[in-house]
C-alpha cells in the first residue's frame, strides 16, 4: 500500500488576497473601536450636508469597498500588463490614499475624529500595499 500526499499550497494568490481584505477591514475597526473607546465623537459634517455619525458599519463597507476595488484593479493590471502591474498599481495605491485624505481634511469633525479616520486610511493602505500585490520571485 502505497500513500500519496496532496500538497495544497498554504499561500496561495486568493487566500492571501483575501487576508488582505480582512486584515484592512479589521485593521479599520480596530482603530475606529480605540478611537471610540478614548472618546472621540465620530460626528463629521460634509460642507452643505448635515451631520453624520460614522459607526462602525459604515467603517467596514468603506474599507470593504475600497479593499476590494484595490484587489478588482490590481487583478486587472495583472490580466493586461502583467509586467508592469506591481509598480503601477503601487503607485496608483499610493496615489489614491493621498487623495482620500481631501475628505477627511475637507469636513467639519473634532481633531480626534480626523486623527482616527485619517489613521483608517493609512490602515487599509498598509494591509493591500503589503499583502496584495504578489510577492517578487528571485531572478
Amino acid at each position: 500500500m502505497s500513500a500519496t500526499a496532496v500538497t495544497t499550497p498554504t499561500n496561495s494568490p486568493l487566500r492571501r488576497r483575501a487576508l488582505a481584505v480582512a486584515t484592512a477591514v479589521l485593521a479599520c475597526l480596530a482603530i475606529w473601536a480605540i478611537g471610540a473607546l478614548a472618546g472621540v465623537d465620530y460626528t463629521v459634517q460634509s460642507p452643505g450636508q448635515r451631520a453624520v455619525v460614522l459607526g462602525p458599519d459604515a467603517i467596514a463597507v468603506v474599507a470593504l469597498g475600497a479593499a476590494l476595488l484595490g484587489w478588482t484593479s490590481l487583478a486587472l493590471l495583472e490580466r493586461f500588463a502583467p509586467r508592469l502591474a506591481r509598480p503601477i498599481w503601487i503607485s496608483l495605491a499610493v496615489a489614491v490614499t493621498l487623495l482620500s485624505f481631501g475628505p477627511v481634511f475637507g469636513t467639519e469633525a473634532t481633531g480626534g475624529a480626523k486623527l482616527t479616520l485619517g489613521a483608517t486610511h493609512v490602515a487599509v493602505a498598509v494591509a493591500l500595499i503589503t499583502l496584495l500585490p504578489a510577492r517578487r520571485r528571485p531572478e
